[in-house]
């Protein structure tokens, strides 16, 4: 990798307590926008019917806005009709092919039930079954409270059901050195047990908690806000670094700041292994942010397309001088790599920050948006509209969705490792590949 040797004096950019409210604020923009419907105004006391009229009609034009693809209006009342039809297990008809149509043949099937929560449940089942049928389907829904909980969850990496000190056996009083004595003492216990797909779960627990409480900063970052930590760091051998960045949430820039500065000045380290295996994406607002230290500042890094325009996007942070040490970078990716980590593969081999090693990524290449409803069926439920929002595309400006993002060596070829070895000529960095891809 080649890297720029010296930095500009002035930019001073990692100010992690500023950056990190902005990364948070940017990475829960998407559960947090509110686009309000001035077309349907209900004032005062409104019936079931007008209630789902004001649904649906919000329904179609949050799909004609927000949906990545443009959509005409004859198809997706098209889609309507035959999500009745599923529904209903009955021939249906619209009267025109529009959002009139639509609204009016709603009308007509939620009439035919018999009590208002079976009209609502109608209304809300036709609905999913829209959203599920945009391309790529399966991806939009339309998303209970709960639903947007748990995704809000996922986002943040966190789990409120889920006390981390209670898998140890300990409390946030406990001092750093019993919960490391805590940890060991659990593994030494667990290890003696027969082998099963139950011991396995114990130790994958086990570990989960350790990696959230090992050090003060993960700790404070899990008393603060619940987040586990989604970036680690460890030396291979004294010359290869290996960082393994599972997902990319909101705190994700300011772990990887801290893993990468753990680096001793002194340290012999020359090699960086960057493994993306697994990474499930994320919140792609903070990539602007996590890319900077690789290609530098106001870069042109990556695009998405939505309705027919491309949305450039340009680094906000510059180069991180603990990683100007790092000659020789190996990015590791496979079929589990999706989404963000698909978008910061494409980034690296694009401006050739290492050498992409493993299998084609996943081609999951969609940003999904929970849009806020603001005419609910009844107080008893809040939905929001979760849809694909735009598509990312890759180096090539190619769409990654169905496409993934193709490594530089293949370790399905048989001469991988001679491959590797004509970039770098280190046997240990080959080594070091070869057991972590085994």
């Amino acid at each position: 990798m080649q890297l720029k040797k010296h930095l500009k004096n002035n930019i001073r950019i990692y100010r992690h307590a500023i950056l990190a409210v902005i990364i948070i604020l940017a990475g829960f923009s998407a559960f947090l926008q509110f686009y309000p419907d001035n077309k349907l105004n209900l004032n005062g006391p409104v019936s079931g019917i007008d209630k789902r009229r004001a649904f649906n009609n919000e329904i179609f034009d949050k799909v004609k806005e927000n949906y990545w693809e443009k959509i005409e209006d004859k198809d997706l009342a098209n889609l309507y009709e035959l999500a009745v039809e599923k529904v209903t297990e009955k021939d249906q008809s619209l009267s025109n092919q529009d959002k009139e149509g639509v609204l009016g043949l709603m009308d007509q099937v939620t009439s035919e039930q018999d009590t208002e929560e079976n009209k609502n449940a109608l209304t809300a089942q036709v609905t999913d079954i829209v959203l599920a049928n945009l391309k790529p389907f399966g991806r939009s829904r339309l998303y209970t409270t709960k639903q947007k909980q748990d995704l809000q969850n996922t986002v943040t990496n966190s789990d409120p059901n889920i006390n981390l000190y209670s898998e140890l056996g300990v409390n946030k009083d406990t001092s750093q050195e019993k919960v490391e004595e805590a940890y060991q003492k659990k593994i030494e216990e667990i290890s003696q047990k027969e082998d099963s797909p139950e011991k396995k779960e114990q130790l994958a627990s086990i570990g989960r908690a350790f990696e959230a409480l090992s050090t003060k900063e993960r700790r404070e970052r899990y008393d603060t806000i619940g987040a586990e930590p989604t970036v680690l760091g460890k030396y291979l051998d004294p010359k290869t670094f290996y960082i393994p960045i599972k997902k990319y949430s909101p705190t994700t820039f300011n772990e990887f700041i801290e893993v990468a500065n753990s680096v001793d000045e002194k340290s012999q380290a020359d090699s960086l292994i960057l493994d993306l295996r697994g990474n499930i994406g994320g919140a792609i607002d903070i990539l602007p942010y996590f890319l900077g230290p690789f290609i530098g500042q106001n870069q042109y890094a990556y695009e998405f397309f939505h309705q027919g325009e491309y949305k450039p996007y340009k680094t906000q942070t510059g180069w991180l001088e603990s990683l100007l040490r790092y000659k020789k970078v190996v990015v590791l990716i496979d079929g589990e790599t999706q989404s963000s980590g698909e978008v910061m593969a494409s980034v690296l081999k694009k401006y050739n920050v290492g050498i992409l090693v493993g299998t084609k990524t996943k081609g999951w290449g969609t940003v999904e948006q929970a849009f806020p409803i603001e005419h609910q069926l009844s107080e008893n439920e809040t939905y929001s509209a979760f849809m694909v929002h735009s598509i990312t595309l890759r180096d090539d400006n190619q769409p990654v969705e169905g496409r993934g993002i193709d490594p530089t060596i293949s370790i399905e070829d048989p001469d991988w490792a001679k491959q590797l070895m004509s970039y770098f000529n280190e046997q240990r960095l080959v080594d070091a590949v070869r057991k972590l891809t085994k």
